[in-house]
């Protein structure tokens, strides 16, 4: 397993296929026709999680062109039922073995509480343009803190028209 370093602004994006909040795959190398925002959130249904994912919801917009998908170790049917009950309108991919969190430096490593879980995802912005290079990262170690997504919608817009990624 890699190391929990987060890769950095310039840095290949390491590829993934997760399945969907609908038992979908989905794989980062499917979608580089434009860019891409992964948003890494702790927990279904907890409050700063279900905050973080309407405010980009409720600005969906904003982050045109880009596809938008969440990412949690939540396993694909309680995000089914979280996407669900807040409506939101982009896909929630499950990493229920953390193995992609660990690859982005966005896992808690037995330290998120008191409990020690080890297959938590750390509140995490990355954003991927068509090459697969990574234009914007943001791992937080607070949970309770919220991606800066003034800098997020900036760097989506920064690569409107560019070409399409590798064919």
């Amino acid at each position: 397993m890699s190391s929990l370093t987060p890769p950095s602004e310039g840095d290949s994006a390491p590829n993934f296929t997760l399945y969907t909040d609908e038992q979908q795959p989905w794989r980062l190398s499917d979608h580089l026709d434009q860019p891409t925002v992964l948003l890494f959130f702790p927990g279904a249904f907890t409050s700063v999680c279900t905050t973080e994912l309407n405010a980009v919801n409720n600005d969906l917009a904003a982050f045109e062109p880009a596809h938008v998908v969440g990412v949690s170790t939540d396993s694909p049917a309680v995000l089914s039922e979280f996407r669900s009950a807040q409506q939101l309108a982009f896909p929630l991919l499950s990493d229920h073995d953390a193995n992609v969190c660990a690859e982005y430096g966005a896992k808690y490593n037995q330290n998120f509480t008191d409990m020690e879980l080890d297959r938590v995802a750390k509140r995490s912005a990355f954003v991927v343009d068509q090459t697969g290079t990574i234009q914007y990262a943001e791992v937080l170690d607070d949970a309770g803190q919220q991606p800066n997504f003034d800098a997020i919608k900036r760097s989506v817009q920064g690569l409107k028209g560019q070409g399409s990624g590798p064919q």
